[in-house]
Order: structure tokens, then C-alpha cells, then sequence
């Protein structure tokens, strides 16, 4: 938990500046139940717009036998990225340990992980709904993931 603050929900995200002890890049893990869809997009975002900055990572307290369909297809779409062949399903003992944990939005309760650093994206998952949910979803999990990065800058 960040001092000072009883939940996450409190911390104001949008004007933190995170310090981070760590050798080399920092290690993201973007986490949610399934690693299917939310967790995964992020994880290729992270790679594709901030692989400068910080190491992704995706992973779940469960795992389906598969990533989402509907999210391998519209990022191939809007980003050009196969997840199929970029990513797998992982648990957070297939990932090394993060420095900044990165909740999706966990509608049950979110893992208890290490971290120095964490935020809760509140995204829902888009799972089962028309293309256009997953196109807002994915352009939010961009934007955060860029914030992520102008905040991770110079660690």
C-alpha cells in the first residue's frame, strides 16, 4: 500500500511521481483474474509504446486456455500486434517479481503482490460486447499505459 493513503482509490494517480529503487528498467505487471483480455492488451501496449521506459508484464490469479479472441483481433486491427504470437497466458508466478503492479479492475479482490508502485485502472472487461467496447477500452488502456510511462521516465 502507498503510505499515507488506507486504499488505492485515494491516491491521486494522475499527478504521482512514483520513485522506483530498482537495477535497470522497472518490471509493470498489469494484472486481472483471467490474463485474457485487459491484462494481455495492456502488456502488449506497454511493449509497443513504452518498452523504452519499462519492461511488461501481464498475469492472473486464474487462467483461461486462451487470450481472448475478440482481443487478439482488434489489436491486430487498431495496432498492427498478434498477441497469439507475441504472449501467452501466465499466472504471477510465471512473471518476475514486479515494481509497479498495475491492477485492470478487479471486480472480485485483487491479488496481494509486492510492489513500490501500484495503480488501479477500474477498467471493465470488455469481454462479450460489441467492438466498439473494446475500441474504447483498448484506446484507455493506451492512454494509461502512456501516462505510465511519462511518470516512470528517468527512474
Amino acid at each position: 500500500m502507498i503510505q499515507g493513503f488506507d486504499s488505492l482509490t485515494d491516491y491521486d494517480f494522475a499527478h504521482s511521481r512514483p520513485q522506483i529503487q530498482c537495477e535497470g528498467k522497472p518490471k509493470v505487471a498489469f494484472l486481472c483474474v483471467h490474463n485474457s483480455c485487459r491484462s494481455q492488451m495492456a502488456e502488449a501496449l506497454g511493449k509497443k509504446l513504452a518498452s523504452d521506459v519499462f519492461e511488461s508484464y501481464s498475469a492472473g490469479t486464474e487462467l483461461k486456455d486462451h487470450i481472448n479472441p475478440d482481443a487478439v483481433r482488434m489489436m491486430k486491427e487498431l495496432h498492427g500486434i498478434d498477441m497469439e504470437e507475441t504472449q501467452h497466458n501466465k499466472l504471477l508466478s510465471d512473471i518476475p517479481a514486479p515494481d509497479v503492479v498495475i491492477f485492470m479492475g478487479c471486480n472480485v479482490s485483487c491479488p496481494n503482490v509486492p510492489y513500490q508502485y501500484a495503480e488501479n485502472w477500474g477498467l471493465d472487461d470488455p469481454s462479450g460486447q460489441s467492438d466498439e467496447v473494446f475500441r474504447e477500452t483498448i484506446a484507455q488502456i493506451e492512454k494509461n499505459v502512456l501516462a505510465l510511462r511519462e511518470k516512470l521516465k528517468g527512474q
